[in-house]
């Protein structure tokens, strides 16, 4: 195989994923956020690339749409609430802390399985806040089970799953400011 035919297949499946979005599921995410209350706010979670993803999100829709939003991506938060209550517990710990009762909260996991994210879609169901999960690899993932809307990618490809996201999340964001240029 030459490296073009190598590079269309990729762009190809990239493609192929972008084009499995539920409709439903995002038009329903798009009322959501639209509904949110000035006090309310969207926060971003994950791990690693997702973590990137989340800091991209939050900073666009703060900017953009002028919808308060956040991440947990301070090394400092992090490092304090994963030494103080273990890494599987500080993403619950920062939201007990951070979140409101009828927030949303992005959840993004490319397994949908990390015990710190599952962890805080079970605190955010406590605490009446909207969980919208983004996961790829197994369909009936931990994540997806617990999330209010669920967006999943079919693919085992970290990136391949990841950018996905990115581009759905932002999707969003330029649809409710009817920016598509």
């Amino acid at each position: 195989m030459n490296d073009m035919t190598v590079v269309k297949k990729y762009f190809d499946k990239i493609y192929d994923n972008l084009n499995t979005i539920n409709y439903k599921d995002f038009y329903k995410t798009l009322k959501l956020i639209n509904k949110l209350k000035k006090n309310n706010k969207i926060i971003f979670v994950g791990n690693g690339g997702s973590a990137s993803i989340s800091s991209h999100c939050a900073t666009d829709f703060n900017k953009i749409l002028k919808k308060r939003s956040i991440t947990f991506n301070e090394p400092n938060l992090i490092t304090c609430y994963a030494n103080d209550f273990g890494h599987e517990n500080w993403m619950k710990e920062a939201l007990k802390t951070y979140g409101n009762k009828n927030d949303i909260l992005f959840l993004i996991s490319s397994s949908g399985q990390s015990q710190n994210i599952i962890k805080c879609a079970e605190q955010a169901k406590k605490m009446n806040i909207k969980v919208i999960g983004m996961s790829g690899f197994k369909k009936n993932n931990k994540l997806s089970k617990l999330s209010n809307i669920s967006f999943w990618v079919n693919s085992n490809s970290y990136n391949q799953i990841e950018m996905t996201h990115h581009i759905w999340i932002l999707l969003m964001c330029d649809y409710i400011s009817k920016k598509f240029n």
